[in-house]
């Protein structure tokens, strides 16, 4: 409980042990990952906005704020490719505020990723499991 008080940063990795901060691996075009998270940025998401574009980096910087508290963040999307030519997706959320999220920054990037799974049309099989190589993602 201490950790939600004194921390506000939150990121998505491949080797999360939480399971809702593993990030994406799609069987997807990159250029389409791409452009849905734009557009999620841009304003499909409510109180986030598009603070920077770089497609050659593949990175996408949005400020958010939250919807009750109004606290806001700094959030980076990162959309590359795997070994296996698979579009990774990676988050980071830091608050621009003194004091901890209480797991906002976490929430943010879990509502993220499940936003991009409905704005790609992901079906089970797309979405790629990277913990264990072979299996999907439930």
């Amino acid at each position: 409980m201490w950790h939600g008080f004194t921390t506000r940063f939150a990121h998505s990795s491949a080797d999360s042990d939480d399971p809702g901060l593993v990030g994406r691996t799609y069987a997807i075009p990159f250029g389409i990952v791409w452009d849905a998270a734009v557009r999620l940025t841009g304003g499909g998401l409510r109180g986030w906005a598009t603070a920077g574009l770089d497609e050659m980096a593949g990175i996408v910087e949005a400020r958010v704020r939250g919807v009750v508290l109004r606290l806001p963040a700094r959030v980076v999307i990162t959309v590359s490719l795997d070994d296996n030519a698979q579009t990774r997706v990676d988050v980071a959320a830091e608050g621009k505020h003194r004091g901890g999220d209480l797991g906002a920054n976490a929430r943010r990037i879990r509502r993220f990723c499940s936003a991009l799974d409905r704005a790609v049309e992901a079906e089970p099989n797309q979405v790629l499991n990277v913990r264990i190589r072979g299996q999907r993602a439930a």
